[in-house]
Order: C-alpha cells, then sequence, then structure tokens
C-alpha cells in the first residue's frame, strides 16, 4: 500500500518537475525571440538612421569643399606615396597594412585628413603630415588621389553581396561596401587588418566621429574580425598606383 502511494506521489513529482522545465525552456524560447526581434528592430532603426546622417553630411560636404587642383596636389602627394603607393606596406606600431586609397572619393579622403590635422585620427606621422597642409593643400591632394581612379569601385563592385551581421554597416558603406556617399569611406576590398584596426579605435573611442562610435559600440567582440574579413573580401579598393 505504501509502495504504491510513494511511486504514485514519485510520478507526480516526476511530472511537476517535467512541467516546470518545459514551462522554462519556453519561457526562455520567448525571450531569446522577443531579444532576437528587438535587435531586428533596432538594427533597422540604426541603419535608417546613419542613412539619414549619410544624406545630411552629403548635403553639407557639397557646398564646403573647395575644388582641388590634382596637378598641385601630386607634387604635395609625393611622400604619400612612399607607404600608400606600396602594395602591402606596413605600420610600424601597431603593426598593420597602411590603407588603399585607390577608389576613394575627394570629399572622403578631405575629411580623412582633416581629422589627422585636427587630431580626431590618431596617428603621429599622418598628423604631422597633415599640419602642414593648409585647407587648400588637403582639397589639392585629395583631389590628385581620387583623379587617379578605379575601375573595380566605378563599375559597382561584387554583385549580390550579402552578410546579416552587417545590416547597419550598407547603409552608408553599401550593401557590398561600395560607400553610397562620397563623404563615407568605401570599405570593399581594404585591407582587413586595417579595417580590424580602425573599428577597435571607434570602440576605444581614440578615433573620433560620434557616428561611428555609436556603431561600434553596439559590435559585439567576435564580429569585429567578422566584418572586418567580410569587406575587406569584396571587390573594390587599390593600392595607389600613379599614372
Amino acid at each position: 500500500m505504501r509502495t504504491g502511494w510513494n511511486r504514485t506521489v514519485t510520478l507526480e513529482i516526476d511530472a511537476e518537475c517535467l512541467y516546470h522545465s518545459a514551462l522554462r525552456k519556453a519561457r526562455a524560447a520567448s525571450r531569446a525571440r522577443k531579444q532576437r526581434e528587438i535587435q531586428m528592430m533596432t538594427n533597422m532603426k540604426l541603419a535608417a538612421c546613419a542613412a539619414a546622417l549619410c544624406l545630411a553630411a552629403a548635403l553639407l560636404t557639397q557646398a564646403a569643399n573647395a575644388a582641388g587642383d590634382p596637378e598641385v596636389g601630386e607634387k604635395l602627394a609625393y611622400t604619400c606615396l612612399g607607404c600608400h603607393g606600396i602594395d602591402g606596406y606596413r605600420n610600424a606600431y601597431p603593426s598593420y597594412r597602411v590603407p588603399k586609397l585607390g577608389g576613394q572619393t575627394q570629399e572622403y579622403l578631405a575629411i580623412a585628413l582633416i581629422g589627422y590635422r585636427d587630431g580626431s585620427r590618431p596617428h603621429p606621422t599622418m598628423q604631422a603630415q597633415a599640419q602642414s597642409l593648409s585647407e587648400q593643400d588637403i582639397q589639392d591632394v585629395a583631389a590628385y588621389f581620387a583623379g587617379l581612379g578605379n575601375e573595380t569601385v566605378a563599375a559597382g563592385g561584387t554583385k549580390g553581396a550579402s552578410l546579416d551581421k552587417a545590416q547597419a554597416c550598407v547603409a552608408c558603406h553599401g550593401a557590398n561596401g561600395i560607400s553610397i556617399s562620397p563623404t563615407w569611406p568605401t570599405l570593399a576590398g581594404q585591407h582587413e587588418e586595417y579595417l580590424e584596426h580602425s573599428l577597435r579605435q571607434y570602440v576605444a573611442g581614440t578615433r573620433g566621429d560620434a557616428v561611428m562610435q555609436a556603431q561600434a559600440a553596439l559590435i559585439a567582440e567576435e564580429d569585429i574580425k567578422m566584418l572586418a574579413r567580410y569587406f575587406a573580401s569584396l571587390e573594390g579598393l587599390e593600392t595607389t598606383r600613379p599614372e
């Protein structure tokens, strides 16, 4: 009699445990689903905000940029080619390949140089180079490099490229890494090491840009390398070669 009662109690306890276990799993699955939905909505909102900021920046910069003289810029850019004109040339410390410039726009190159000159982009050599340049010098140098061109970027780069983790990036940098605004850099084909280094600077707050700092803060550590590898794998930028 007691043995049967014990068995009944045990079965009831087991059933209760199974019920609560199933309930916990269902609740956990529901929370995970809600988190995914919230993250998806957040990514969409960020992409929309970034697109709006890109458009605003483009409109402002188009009016602000002075015309550059590529012939003057060629003379000023002589020392630049000592690093950027050599395929695979490495920055000494920290060690990473210096960025490719072939295919970037005059507007973005000017913004980058101004950032080095004003100190919002940390790099001793680039800061020293940029501080010697006037506003017109910067436009001339940018016009020279932009004028060298890049057929791959001009043709639109890799067709049909897509990566879920890059949803927030594509609003400004394009689905295939070819920038949709002349004020934002093309990432396609850029050195993986340089892209990773730049992202880590934004995460750390050492490279100044309100939009990029906010975006980078949302990138998980394990995704930094993946994003850098993805954009580097696409057809795009090239090492600058004087024509």
